[in-house]
C-alpha cells in the first residue's frame, strides 16, 4: 500500500463512518472539498466507485460496503496502535524492566522499594538479576545498572549511589588457621576465591592502592566462581579470602561472620549508575524511578 492509498482510505473510512462529506471534514481537519477531491482520486486509482453521495448523505455501492466491512476493523486497531505509542512516552502506568546485579538490587532497590511501590503502585518493575555485561536494548530492557567503570559511552548515565569500596574478606577460623594478610604480596602465600567475568570471561584482577598507586596482585586459588555471592559464601565457609564491596558484606562483618582484612589497601570502585539509551530519557516510567532512586 502506497500513501496515496493510506489516505484514500482513511478518507473513506471517516465518510463512512460519519455519513456526509462535511462531518468527515471536521474529522479530518480538512475542508469538504478536499475530502471530495481526495475520496475521488481513491476510487479513481482503485478503479471502481465506493459511496453514492449527494448534498445530505452517502450511501455505499457494494464494492463501497465491502471494503468498509474489510477494513474499518484494521483501521481502528492501527489508530489505536499509533495513539497508545504516542503517549506511551507520558504513561504513568505499566513495567519498568531493568537489568542488575544482585549488589545493586541490595544496596540500591532494596532499601527503598517499599516506598518506591508506596508511591508509585502502579508502575510493575520488572528486575533481571545478572553479572554480566547485558545489552539492554536488544535484550529488551528499558535501562541497566551497573558500576560506571562497566558503561557504554553511547547511553546516558544517572548516579544511584555514592562511590562504592571494595573489601577483602575471610572467615575468622580461615585466618586463626592460615594467618592474617598484612600487605597484599602476603596474598600470595593464601587461598584466593576468584571471580571469573560472565562477559569477558577472564577471571578479574585484584588490585590495591598501594602508597597511591594501582598494583596488580596475581593471586591464586583453587576455586572460581562466576557469582560475587558465591565468591563471599566461600569466603565465609571458610575456605579462602574473598572479594566484594565492603557496602555488600557489611552485616556479615558487623556479625563476625567475616572479618575484613587489607582495609588499608582496598581501591575505591565508581558509583552505581543507571543507564539507558537517550531515546528513552523523556519515558515517565523512568523519569519516576530516577526521582526515587538517584542520589
Amino acid at each position: 500500500m502506497n500513501r496515496a492509498d493510506l489516505t484514500g482510505l482513511r478518507v473513506f473510512l471517516a465518510v463512512a463512518n460519519n455519513g456526509t462529506l462535511r462531518a468527515a471534514s471536521r474529522e479530518l481537519g480538512v475542508n469538504p472539498s478536499a475530502v471530495s477531491q481526495h475520496l475521488k482520486a481513491f476510487e479513481d486509482a482503485l478503479g471502481v466507485s465506493l459511496l453514492i453521495r449527494n448534498t445530505r448523505s452517502v450511501v455505499f455501492t457494494d464494492a463501497g460496503q465491502n471494503l468498509f466491512d474489510r477494513t474499518h476493523r484494521l483501521m481502528a486497531e492501527v489508530e489505536s496502535a499509533l495513539n497508545a505509542t504516542r503517549h506511551a512516552v507520558g504513561a504513568t502506568t505499566g513495567q519498568l524492566r531493568i537489568s542488575l546485579p544482585f549488589r545493586a538490587w541490595q544496596l540500591v532497590i532494596a532499601p527503598r522499594l517499599a516506598a518506591f511501590r508506596e508511591g508509585f503502585p502502579e508502575i510493575e518493575l520488572d528486575l533481571s538479576i545478572s553479572e554480566g555485561l547485558t545489552d539492554i536494548v536488544s535484550s529488551g530492557f528499558h535501562a541497566g545498572i551497573r558500576l560506571g567503570d562497566y558503561l557504554s559511552d553511547d547511553m546516558i548515565a544517572i548516579a544511584l549511589t555514592d562511590p562504592q569500596i571494595g573489601a577483602y574478606v575471610a572467615s575468622k577460623a580461615y585466618l586463626t588457621q592460615y594467618g592474617t594478610p598484612q600487605e597484599p604480596a602476603d596474598l600470595l602465600n593464601h587461598q584466593c576465591i576468584r571471580y571469573r567475568q560472565i562477559t569477558a570471561r577472564r577471571i578479574a584482577p585484584w588490585i590495591f592502592d598501594i602508597d597511591g598507586t594501582e598494583t596488580q596482585i596475581d593471586v591464586g586459588g583453587s576455586l572460581i566462581f562466576n557469582d560475587l555471592r558465591a565468591v563471599v559464601d566461600a569466603a565465609q565457609a571458610g575456605f579462602g579470602v574473598g572479594w566484594s564491596l565492603r557496602a555488600g558484606v557489611a552485616a556479615q562483618i558487623a556479625a563476625g561472620e567475616l572479618i575484613e582484612v587489607l582495609s588499608g589497601y582496598a581501591r575505591p570502585r565508581p558509583r552505581f549508575y543507571l543507564y539507558f539509551p537517550k531515546q528513552l530519557q523523556d519515558m515517565t516510567l523512568l523519569r519516576a524511578f530516577i526521582a526515587h532512586f538517584s542520589v
